[in-house]
């Protein structure tokens, strides 16, 4: 029992880190998936595999190493010179994510309750701040929290669109060519939708994976939390694209897809962005930090502040813009990692037998 409890802290804290801003949301879904039509669901469930695949191995590999950062793990993988060049732009990219996702927050809470863009950005930096400065434990405890509940989410909003009626497949099909695409093809974009996340969520995979008591236990939980993120990337996905007719232009997807169900729905879904917003900026900014200065020290704590402040002020750039600029460059990045990782994978299985 206990073992499955680690498993599971693991793998909802993969799933939390994960799942931000664009994910919960589900407009990262709706350009990456749902926008290539039917199609696109065959790219929701490669990516979904690609994501069991390297979740392990970067878990095992941090269990291994007893990762307290990703740059023992970077270092393996590239060696010690293009592991330092890596290293170098992860740990920005890291800083980079929190900055979207404070300025994500802002734009949330001005779209449901109305608040300037500057209280819902600043609030999500004070929440951020403080549950840094805990120890690992209660920060990867407190972003799995959060995920039960997404999942309840998505499973009432998915059923609820496949229990009523929907446009025929010929609507759905042409609804779904005028929607913006992450790439000109639907195995490329599902590529380079896990490409940018492995960059995201590698980094506290792999203290989550040292934090663990056994290869075995970094292993099952590098593998729920995959499977989770596939399952819940499949549901979003088909959901929306069952209801593509009437998406167009929505910047969260999800949100109108609750708002059709019931107003107070639409509130809760509101909540659960935020939460798992909240997920992504405690994990970004802890792995950015714990890169930086010993965790669990005043340095640690006094560091994030500074850090949660400077991010703060890179918010105010804007959420759209700063998605548009991050995320693609980070793209190319992912792509070396999970190739890394594939060759990592091979290595490991030598070393076993």
């Amino acid at each position: 029992m206990r073992a499955f409890k680690e498993v599971s802290k693991i793998a909802g804290a993969f799933v939390g880190v994960i799942v931000g801003a664009g994910f919960a949301s589900g407009q990262e879904l709706l350009q990456f998936f749902a926008a290539f039509g039917r199609v696109g669901l065959w790219g929701a469930l490669v990516a979904g595999l690609a994501f069991v695949f390297l979740s392990m191995v970067f878990s095992t590999m941090g269990q291994t190493m007893r990762a307290s950062s990703h740059k023992e793990v970077v270092q393996a993988l590239l060696g010690r010179h293009l592991g330092w060049v890596f290293d170098v732009l992860i740990t920005f990219f890291l800083f980079a994510i929190t900055v979207v996702m404070l300025a994500g927050a802002g734009a949330l809470l001005q779209q449901w309750l109305g608040l300037p863009v500057v209280w819902g950005s600043v609030l999500a930096t004070v929440a951020t701040v403080l549950i840094v400065s805990l120890d690992v434990g209660r920060v990867i405890a407190f972003i799995g929290a959060v995920t039960p509940l997404l999942m309840l989410m998505t499973v009432v909003v998915a059923a609820y669109v496949l229990a009523t009626p929907h446009a025929d497949a010929v609507a759905l099909e042409a609804a779904a060519t005028q929607q913006a695409k992450g790439a000109s093809h639907w195995l490329v974009a599902a590529f380079l939708y896990v490409s940018y996340n492995v960059v995201a969520g590698m980094p506290f995979l792999v203290i989550m994976g040292g934090q663990a008591s056994s290869r075995r236990t970094a292993l099952w939980g590098g593998v729920l939390g995959g499977l989770l993120l596939g399952l819940l990337m499949l549901a979003i996905a088909a959901a929306m694209y069952w209801r593509m007719d009437t998406l167009g232009g929505v910047p969260m997807p999800m949100l109108a897809l609750a708002t059709q169900i019931s107003p107070w729905l639409g509130h809760l879904m509101s909540l659960v962005i935020f939460g798992m917003i909240l997920n992504t900026a405690v994990g970004m900014l802890y792995a950015f930090m714990a890169r930086i200065l010993p965790a669990n020290t005043p340095r640690f704590r006094w560091g994030s502040g500074v850090a949660g402040a400077a991010a703060l002020g890179g918010s105010f750039v804007g959420f759209i813009t700063l998605v548009g600029v991050v995320y693609p460059i980070y793209g190319y990045i992912g792509f070396a990692l999970m190739g890394c990782a594939f060759i990592g994978w091979l290595r490991m299985g030598r070393t076993a037998k």
